[in-house]
């Protein structure tokens, strides 16, 4: 009975009470599976902390030679001209397994050469970097509604940096391994220790970026591998008295920080955005339990939790204010683009383009034909074995070590809102740098942030769902720019 009224509050909502497949982003579903998950005390989910020196040894290196000229991509299809380079294709991680991860890398529009390296996660955890980060947010091209042709994306991140997106881990998109246990059981820790090893062979084989500056970067349950990734890097340098791998900043968007700061600040948000009535706030905050370790709620709770779930059922949670997806079907000629605006039903145009024969063939991808369709988040990974209740003590790491960190949260994301990133912030006890103020793009107010001692910098992005450079391009990538810059962003609209 106690499991199951910790699943009554929380998987009601968090799960079952979201709009259906057809209008949502698979996101929600993969993120709200996870949650799930961890409050199932019975099933053993490790939430311990993460830590390199018990876990990550042993990660080998592999020759590449050639490898990378194999995996320049030409053209693909549907696709605009552009000048800079593009590759894609796969590398091993584990050859004893045959497990091997599918990358796609866009050099910089400009100065290739001495711009630094970007790598973008995506989370779920399951979900691809190909379909949500380089498709659908930052990457050089958008998909046309007819699922063929693409269109240049103006806001792309690789005006400020050379690129990387990675799919991971094994099961998720053209990711792949030989071994069923790969990609059945998935993890916080195996995922770390993979990224680890791919991005090690990536740069054997992309020799003119190991000692560039390297930043990681990404959104949702990326605020677990993004932090994962960085403390392997820190852990394997410094054991090797060396930079292996040059890490200069992380930067992570509506990420999953602190489970309950996150669940908490989620339903305060409800509260404060209209979406359900004060009465019903009062009661969440009055009778629910948000610490990890809760393993029993009362009627009052899950009553309340069941009044939420009516109250937000129709509604995209990404983003509180968007428009659902109408009709997922193709188009026979491209809609009309808007650049400012994410079109609800662009996972579709995306699922079509990736499952087409040749542009997997452009790509590189797919080469084993593995079983089953590409997915936007896996449909094979059936376990997760672990995920740290917190990642706050590696935010504190970095800190302690000179890394840039920054936070970032799109305002009317209800999912993992702003409210949840603040709680989360408020944990650490840090002192405050530069005190909250507008942050300003194109003579308008871009956001609001706050500059913390010890190099922590959160901002806000004015009008973002959940997946901030979809809802807002222009905002996202000055935020990126001046972030890998090391500037603060600008304070008023005279100093953009």
């Amino acid at each position: 009975m106690e499991n199951k009224a910790t699943f009554i509050i929380f998987c009601t909502l968090l799960l079952s009470c979201f709009i259906t497949q057809t209008t949502a982003k698979k996101q929600i579903e993969a993120l709200s599976h996870i949650y799930k998950e961890k409050l199932k005390n019975n099933i053993g989910i490790d939430r311990s902390h993460l830590n390199a020196s018990h876990h990550f040894h042993g990660v080998k290196v592999h020759p590449q030679e050639g490898l990378k000229e194999s995996d320049r991509i030409v053209r693909l299809p549907g696709q605009p001209e552009v000048k800079f380079k593009q590759y894609g294709g796969y590398v091993t991680v584990n050859h004893t397994s045959g497990k091997a991860f599918y990358y796609y890398f866009v050099e910089a529009q400009k100065s290739e050469k001495t711009l630094p390296l970007l790598l973008w996660l995506n989370g779920g955890p399951g979900c691809s970097s190909l379909a949500y980060g380089a498709m659908q947010e930052l990457g050089p091209f958008r998909v046309h509604s007819d699922g063929k042709t693409l269109y240049k994306n103006k806001f792309t991140w690789n005006h400020a940096a050379n690129v990387l997106f990675l799919e991971s881990p094994a099961g998720v998109g053209f990711s792949y391994s030989n071994t069923t246990d790969d990609f059945r059981n998935g993890g916080d820790r195996k995922t770390a220790r993979d990224n680890y090893a791919f991005l090690l062979n990536w740069l054997e084989r992309f020799p003119e970026y190991k000692n560039r500056d390297f930043y990681i970067s990404g959104e949702s349950y990326a605020g677990h591998y993004v932090p994962q990734l960085a403390h392997t890097i820190l852990y394997h340098n410094l054991k090797a008295n060396k930079t292996i791998i040059n890490l200069k900043g992380i930067i992570i968007g509506n990420a999953v920080i602190d489970d309950e700061s996150d669940v908490k600040g989620m339903y305060e948000y409800f509260g404060s955005h209209a979406l359900v009535s004060d009465e019903t706030t009062e009661q969440i905050m009055k009778y629910c339990d948000f610490s990890p370790n809760a393993t029993k709620q009362s009627e009052k709770c899950n009553e309340a939790a069941e009044a939420v779930g009516r109250n937000i059922n129709h509604l995209d949670i990404y983003n509180i204010y968007a428009p659902l997806c109408s009709n997922s079907s193709l188009t026979d000629k491209p809609k009309k683009t808007l650049d400012m605006n994410d079109d609800p039903c662009s996972d579709f145009y995306v699922y079509a383009y990736l499952n087409r024969p040749e542009v997997q063939k452009a790509l590189h991808a797919n080469v084993t034909k593995i079983p089953y369709a590409w997915q936007p988040c896996s449909e094979v990974i059936r376990n997760w074995e672990d995920s740290p209740a917190t990642i706050i003590p590696l935010l504190k790491e970095f800190m302690a070590n000179g890394i840039r960190v920054w936070i970032f949260s799109g305002d009317i994301d209800g999912r993992i809102p702003v409210t949840s990133t603040k709680n989360s912030i408020k944990k650490m006890k840090l002192p405050i740098k530069i005190s909250w103020h507008p942050w300003y793009l194109g003579g308008e107010v871009g956001g609001y942030t706050q500059v913390y001692e010890g190099n922590l910098t959160f901002a806000t992005v004015r009008g973002a769902g959940h997946q901030v450079p979809s809802y807002q391009p222009a905002r996202a990538l000055s935020l990126i720019m001046h972030f890998l810059g090391g500037t603060e962003l600008p304070n008023s609209s005279r100093s953009q």
